[in-house]
Order: structure tokens, then C-alpha cells, then sequence
């Protein structure tokens, strides 16, 4: 490994005209192709990209010369670096050590190449990253700022299929959804570069996508099905949480959907109730079952996982960089009771108050809005109609509970909001669009949704 924290070369820049010089011309190739002027989604296939490449660029950047060259990222590259380290010697050594075959103590692998690996090779989540940025480094000479384009490129296709879900279901709405998808400034920054959260974006876009085209569209083609369940293999392999918020707010979209076509009254809430205890039951089932795998994760751990992880990002964290939700018994009780700051703190903190760098009121900037909207939405239509437009909406009721248990996931775990403007990302999207349909089902296109008039 090397001991240098300069990440970012002149081959890097040498390097990055040729591959977004190659990256845009497939990208113009395929808007032109699928989405010919006068299509409603041609506008903002090349600038969702653009936003995409620019923050891979941007964050890199932070990296190397505001924050000296250290983090997460950092660590991903070096690690992949590592990786391919092995292909001079032999593809055979490298395709093991990409697959992660080798066990830690081999003699052939840990002198050269597992040793300069730290805890990151026996880390399964953070390996997967690493052996995506190595694949992906084979062909960018493993430089990071092209590498980082490439990962960047993959994440906006699965962003592309996030809108392109709801885009397809409410065409009226396109532009809204667009900004609610493709531009929000935190999924721009920390979901193009070199992180996990990019890797979890690409998969819960297409995630996303797979299951509507399924349930919704009934397509049960062979490309919908394994693109369906590659997403979520990826995204458990990484982030198993995302899954555990994601599933519980699908299956009550598929009861809510499909309940309307029982006719008796009495008999929808019969099956609703029975639907949602049984995915209650089935979950408290399957957490049980496979707690060994889920590991940390499981039900019995969660509580206590997400109790240490809060309580050393905060002691690690700089002054103005943590948060603190109070005094908390670490089980899932005492978790649970935590539930509306947790879900406050994920959504609309840090206050511009709390702020004491300039990274921390970006990211404060975009929490004020999302809270203003909110405030907005409820002050506009009523909490009465808004409740009405979201019973009414099963595709609002999915997108609210998925980032509300989301936000409350990683509100309870992170503990500093340095860490929390990455891990909120997932929820973003979704709480958007459930603001936005809600904000335009009782309005006029006209308005302005970010206006901060209340007419």
C-alpha cells in the first residue's frame, strides 16, 4: 500500500478528457437513439449525467485537496490498486483475489498483496467495493479520477431507471421527478464517487425498476428478472439495511394496490390486516432464521449495533460534527423510542445553525429545503387532504414509508452528520417524490413547489 496521500496524478487528468470524451459520445448515441427531440425525457439524460460525472469529479477533488487525502474513498482505491497489483503477476491471481478466494493466511497471496489489505479484506461489505473499483480500474490504468467517472456513468443508470419508474407512472409530473431523481445535491456529491453509497444507488434504482416492471407491468422477461435480482444481491452484499427498509414499504404497496379489487369493505381490511401481520410475522421469521448471515444486522443485534456505531462515529467525530438524540437504552425498545429524532436528524438537520464548515452548510442548505417543503406541504393543503392524497396513492405510501424507515435507520446509527449527509442519500429520492405528488395532486403545475412564498 502506498504511504503517499496523493491519490490523484497528472494521468488523471490526462486520462479524464479520453474517457468522458468516450463516455459522451455512447451517452448522445443512445439519447438520440431512444429519446429523439420531443420526447419528454430527452432534456435530462445528458445533464443527469453531466451532474453525475461532475460530482465523481468534484468529490474526488474534496479528497485529495480539502480534506489531504484520506477516507473511505481513498481506502477503496488503495485497495483496488492492491488488487490489480496481482494481474502483473498473473490474471489468475487477480481474478482470485477479485472474488475474494483466497482465505487471509495463504503464504502465496498474503505476503505481496492480502497484508497490504489491512482489515478491508476481511471486511465482505467494504471488499465488494473494492473488487468493483479494481474490475473497473482494469480499464483506466487503475487511476482514480477515470475510474471514478466509470463508477459514476454506472451509478446514473441506475438513477436513470429510478426515473424512468415514476416518470412512466406519472408522465404529467416528469420535470418534478427529474429534479427529485437526477439533481439532488447530496445524491449528486456522495452517489457518484468512489463509495459504497454509489454502488447501493445503482442497485436501488434498478431494484426499484425491476420490481415495478414486474408487479406492475407483468413483465417476467429473463433481462427483468436477473436484472431484479443482481440489484439486490448487490445491494445486500453491501448494505444489507437498505433491503430491510425497502421490503416492508413493497409489500404494502402490493397489498394497497391490489386490495381495491375485493369488493366488500369489510373484506379489504380484513385482508389488509391479515397481509400486514403476516409480512410483520414473516420478517420477525426470516430476521430470526438467518440471523448468523444478517450478523449485526439481524433483529436480535440491530439495536445494539446501531447503539455502538452512534456512540463511536460521535466520539471520533470533530466539535460541531456530532449529534447527540439523547440518552438511549441500546434495544430495540429503547430504539424504537427514538424514532421521530432519528428520522428529523436524517431528513432536516444539520439546522444552518448547527453548521461549522463549508461541506456542513451544503449539506445544511438542502436540509433547510426539504424542511421548508415539508412545512409547506402541510400548510398548503391541509394535513387532512395531504393524508387523503397519501391513503389514496399506494406509489406515495411506498416512497414515504421506505424513507421514512430508512431515515430512521440511519438517523439512530450514525451519530455525525458528516457520515449522515452520506448514509441519508437512499431516502432522498423517494421522500421527493412523495412531497412532490402530494404537493401537485392539490395544485396547479404552475406552482412553484420551492417557491418560498406559501401561495
Amino acid at each position: 500500500m502506498q504511504d503517499s496521500n496523493q491519490f490523484i496524478h497528472l494521468l488523471d487528468y490526462l486520462l479524464l478528457p479520453f474517457y468522458l470524451g468516450i463516455i459522451y459520445l455512447i451517452a448522445i448515441k443512445i439519447r438520440d437513439v431512444r429519446y429523439p427531440p420531443g420526447h419528454k425525457w430527452r432534456p435530462y439524460f445528458l445533464t443527469g449525467l453531466t451532474a453525475k460525472l461532475g460530482g465523481a469529479i468534484f468529490i474526488g477533488l474534496i479528497y485529495q485537496y480539502y480534506y489531504g487525502g484520506g477516507g473511505d474513498t481513498v481506502n477503496y482505491f488503495r485497495h483496488a490498486e492492491v488488487i490489480n497489483w496481482s494481474f502483473n503477476e498473473s490474471a489468475n491471481k487477480w481474478f482470485n483475489l477479485l472474488f475474494h478466494i483466497p482465505e487471509w493466511y495463504d503464504p502465496s497471496y498474503y505476503g505481496k498483496y492480502i497484508s497490504q489489505m489491512t482489515w478491508y479484506y476481511e471486511g465482505p461489505t467494504e471488499y465488494v467495493v473494492c473488487a468493483i473499483i479494481a474490475f473497473l480500474g482494469i480499464f483506466t490504468f487503475t487511476t482514480y479520477l477515470p475510474t471514478a467517472v466509470l463508477l459514476g456513468t454506472l451509478a446514473f443508470t441506475g438513477l436513470w431507471a429510478l426515473f424512468r419508474t415514476f416518470a412512466t407512472k406519472y408522465p404529467m409530473y416528469t420535470k418534478q421527478i427529474a429534479i427529485c431523481v437526477l439533481y439532488i445535491p447530496s445524491t449528486v456529491m456522495w452517489g457518484s464517487g468512489i463509495f459504497k453509497d454509489t454502488v447501493c444507488m445503482f442497485g436501488l434504482g434498478w431494484l426499484t425498476y425491476g420490481v415495478f416492471r414486474l408487479l406492475i407491468n407483468r413483465d417476467f422477461s429473463f433481462s427483468v428478472i436477473a436484472l431484479t435480482v443482481m440489484s439486490f444481491y448487490l445491494i445486500v452484499s453491501i448494505k444489507v439495511y437498505i433491503i430491510m427498509a425497502f421490503l416492508p414499504a413493497l409489500m404494502l404497496w402490493v397489498l394497497f394496490t391490489y386490495s381495491h379489487k375485493i369488493r366488500s369493505s369489510f373484506g379489504r381490511f380484513i385482508v389488509k390486516i391479515m397481509v400486514i401481520g403476516g409480512a410483520a410475522g414473516g420478517f420477525m421469521a426470516i430476521t430470526s432464521q438467518f440471523a448468523s448471515t444478517l450478523g449485526k444486522y439481524s433483529l436480535e443485534n440491530v439495536a445494539q449495533t446501531s447503539y455502538i456505531t452512534s456512540t463511536y462515529i460521535a466520539s471520533v467525530s470533530d466539535e460541531g460534527s456530532a449529534y447527540d438524540l439523547g440518552a438511549m437504552d441500546p434495544s430495540f425498545g429503547g430504539m424504537i423510542k427514538k424514532f421521530p429524532q432519528a428520522v428529523v436528524v436524517s431528513l432536516f438537520r444539520p439546522y444552518i445553525w448547527e453548521t461549522r464548515k463549508i461541506m456542513q452548510m451544503l449539506n445544511a442548505l438542502e436540509a433547510a429545503m426539504f424542511l421548508w417543503i415539508t412545512i409547506k406541504v402541510l400548510l398548503t393543503i391541509g394535513p387532512r387532504r395531504a393524508w387523503a392524497t397519501i391513503s389514496a396513492d399506494p406509489t406515495i405510501q411506498f416512497c414515504l414509508i421506505f424513507a421514512i424507515i430508512f431515515a430512521f435507520a440511519v438517523g439512530i446509527s450514525s451519530g455525525n452528520f458528516g457520515a449522515l449527509s452520506r448514509y441519508r442519500i437512499p431516502a432522498l429520492p423517494f421522500y421527493g417524490i412523495a412531497l412532490m405528488l402530494i404537493y401537485y395532486k392539490n395544485n396547479s403545475l404552475d406552482k412553484n413547489i420551492f417557491s418560498l412564498r406559501l401561495k
